[in-house]
């Protein structure tokens, strides 16, 4: 005999695994803090392709973090191509006013590593990177938010103050799965 469920009383268990952080995106970054970078990488490029897809908004971010991690993997040529499609991603994203910032923080990041030649493809990639916006009026507001932790409690992927998007004085949302992250 078969069981039937009560109408709607599935509705709360899919509303909750769909609102829930995928356990691939934690795993994965628990194997980046682990320095396994190339098996992270793996599961990022997964959780990337699938959001893109679906035409979800956290593709860019993914597509660059697997990009980042590729590279610290030793997969350079791999992580560059990674990064320039989060990129393009971005671009095309209601989130495009992120992407010079990005770029600049992984251009520098790639130069840091001695990877002058990588960090040269993404700058003509983009046909160059926009110079640091005017942080006067505007950016002071940005300047006076509360730090952030490093990591999201969620899912335990990197958090960038000026990268977030702040949901309130001391809470943003972590760009990787969407949870709350509040200020210390």
């Amino acid at each position: 005999m078969r069981r039937r469920f009560a109408r709607g009383a599935a509705r709360p268990l899919r509303r909750m695994l769909r609102g829930g952080i995928p356990p691939l995106l934690v795993r994965s970054n628990e194997l980046l803090a682990s320095g396994q970078f190339a098996k992270g990488a793996d599961g990022l490029e997964k959780l990337a392709r699938a959001a893109e897809e679906r035409g979800g908004r956290r593709a860019a971010n993914l597509y660059l973090e697997a990009g980042r991690a590729r590279i610290r993997a030793g997969q350079n040529a791999e992580g560059v191509e990674l990064l320039k499609r989060g990129f393009g991603l971005l671009a095309a994203s209601p989130f495009h006013h992120r992407l010079a910032r990005a770029a600049r923080r992984i251009v520098n990041e790639l130069q840091e590593r001695g990877l002058a030649e990588e960090a040269e493809q993404i700058v003509v990639h983009l046909g160059g990177i926009e110079p640091e916006p005017d942080t006067s009026a505007a950016g002071t507001a940005a300047l006076r938010r509360p730090p952030l932790p490093t990591h999201c409690p969620g899912c335990g992927a990197p958090v960038r103050t000026d990268e977030v998007d702040w949901l309130d004085d001391v809470t943003a949302e972590c760009e990787y799965c969407g949870s709350p992250v509040r200020a210390d």
